[in-house]
């Protein structure tokens, strides 16, 4: 047999399983196709049955959705969205660096941390079960009338409020993924000589941090949505702001157009929340490290 018979990997033919296979996964794909559109068609139909042509529709579309009333209300309404941005960000900051304090406060070792513990564990009981609103008008309005601080703007404490907050919340999650490295790791370290403080910052917390980090993410963008309750401090925010078009225009198109634009502020992190844990998943599937 000469070198010009002999089978080239590009001649190679699949076999008649496998193209029974491929035109299988085919007939599949179009057949999910073919169902996804028409459950999205009857979807579209009751959707026009039960919502546009009810009596009131016209009378809610006119008072939600007046198109003419969004485009005058929101040159105040983006202006205020930027005061939520600029809270958001200052919180974020804040919720990180004060979580993870919380967070390493409570795994300390030993009976002499015995109260740091304490205080942290009492700390995250009471601000995850006390709601938002009341912290809020806690801080706001509690804190300024002790008249030991200088007089500061209400979006700055309605950030304070918004770290009390979720600092117990994502501090709960950072201590999950601490405890969820294996222990060995930490004994590895220390049989180093490493500190307690270059363990944690060096072995323990980049773990830990990878493993929770779509849970902080969700955090994040639940916090996106709660930077709206400063209004009722009387922070001119995108709400306040919507709330003030409304009353000037006698109409809520304002708020519809406010919350539109909150949701196209967390659009982005939640999207790349669903592709990092799809893609965690993958990798834990995949048997590869995490």
């Amino acid at each position: 047999m000469t070198d010009s018979t002999l089978p080239r990997p590009g001649d190679r033919r699949p076999s008649s399983i496998e193209l029974e296979r491929r035109s299988f996964r085919r007939t599949q794909n179009t057949r999910s196709v073919l169902i996804g559109v028409a459950s999205t068609l009857v979807f579209a139909v009751l959707i026009w049955i039960f919502v546009i042509q009810t009596p009131g529709w016209a009378a809610v579309q006119k008072s939600f959705f007046d198109p003419a009333i969004a485009v005058q209300a929101f040159p105040r309404v983006i202006e205020g969205l930027w005061l939520n941005i600029q809270v958001l960000v200052f919180a974020a900051v804040g919720v990180a660096i004060f979580g993870l304090a919380l967070a390493s406060a409570r795994t300390l070792r030993g009976p002499i941390f015995f109260p740091i513990r304490a205080l942290a564990a009492g700390y995250t009981d009471l601000f995850r079960g006390m709601p938002l609103i009341i912290v809020l008008y806690l801080v706001g309005f509690g804190l300024p009338g002790l008249q030991i601080f200088p007089r500061m703007p209400v979006a700055f404490w309605g950030t304070i409020a918004l770290i009390l907050v979720y600092s117990a919340y994502v501090s709960e999650v950072f201590r999950a993924g601490i405890e969820a490295v294996h222990p060995s790791q930490r004994l590895a370290a220390r049989s180093l000589g490493l500190s307690h403080g270059r363990t944690m910052r060096r072995i323990i917390l980049p773990q830990a941090v990878r493993k929770v980090t779509p849970a902080l993410m969700n955090d994040f963008v639940a916090m996106q949505k709660d930077v709206g309750l400063i209004s009722v401090l009387g922070a001119v925010d995108a709400v306040r702001a919507a709330q003030i078009e409304t009353a000037q225009f006698f109409n809520f198109t304002p708020y519809v157009l406010a919350g539109l634009l909150f949701v196209l502020l967390a659009l982005p992190m939640i999207r790349l929340t669903d592709w990092y844990s799809a893609r965690m998943r993958r990798r834990e599937q995949g048997g590869s490290l995490v």
